[in-house]
């Protein structure tokens, strides 16, 4: 199986789910999961649409990262070192209590938790990171961690960390790399194509989407689901041109 969408809702949803057969919540990493307007997402939804969301930032990111500007709620400043970063704190697990709150809500199969480039690799950031996905590992949902910064330069950590949990699956952007351990579902973010990690302001050509299409379909013929979710400026042009490509080549 095949899902293509974007990572928030770039349109209105109406016009949304009938173009895509998936979207990546956003607004739940700004701030906590609004329980009710979720189940209102999934009741408005076509029965077969499916969710998945981005982890609220309390978990990945702490209280001075630039990110927090845009959140309408900031937890207690006094206890800023207590959140984000995977630190096995009470807050933080706490903040993933509200993320699986907020996923059940959705009928969301994947949360999606991305570390910050500040979050590199350090034997701590490495200690942090096992205690968190041991106390969270389940059952319920698909774990994937999109590490960023310097964990790219070791990736053979990222490796031992994602072959540990079952759950866990590691989140590429696959015109980077590839994920480092093959598990049934393969989870994509597209951000761009250039210098560094991200690149909003990209347009895909035509035939930057035709690769991925021969990347993806490989995938789903070895028995894989596949989520191709676009990031980047030009998402929904992006991610509607790709979803034509797919169905073009594997007509074929």
């Amino acid at each position: 199986m095949i899902f293509i969408g974007c990572c928030g809702f770039c349109v209105s949803r109406s016009r949304y789910y009938k173009l895509f057969n998936a979207v990546e919540l956003q607004e739940t990493f700004y701030d906590p999961p609004d329980i009710d307007k979720l189940k209102r997402y999934r009741s408005e939804a076509p029965q077969h649409f499916t969710f998945t969301l981005k982890a609220w930032q309390a978990i990945t990111h702490p209280l001075d990262s630039s990110t927090w500007r845009r959140a309408r709620f900031i937890p207690d400043k006094g206890l800023a070192n207590r959140y984000g970063f995977l630190k096995p704190t009470k807050e933080v697990f706490e903040a993933w209590e509200k993320t699986i709150e907020g996923a059940r809500a959705l009928g969301a199969r994947v949360i999606v938790i991305q570390t910050p480039p500040s979050f590199g690799y350090s034997e701590e950031n490495y200690r942090n990171t096992i205690e968190f996905f041991s106390a969270i590992n389940t059952n319920e949902f698909i774990i994937g961690w999109e590490p960023r910064g310097t964990w790219l330069q070791n990736i053979d950590r990222v490796v031992e960390i994602v072959s540990r949990f079952k759950s866990v699956i590691h989140v590429t952007d696959p015109f980077k790399n590839l994920s480092t351990v093959e598990k049934t579902t393969v989870y994509f973010r597209l951000h761009g194509i250039g210098e560094g990690e991200v690149n909003y302001r990209y347009k895909y050509s035509d035939n930057d989407l035709e690769n991925l299409s021969r990347v993806v379909v490989e995938y789903e013929r070895r028995g894989r689901e596949v989520y191709v979710m676009f990031n980047n400026v030009y998402m929904l042009q992006d991610a509607e041109r790709f979803k034509s490509i797919l169905q073009t080549s594997t007509r074929l």
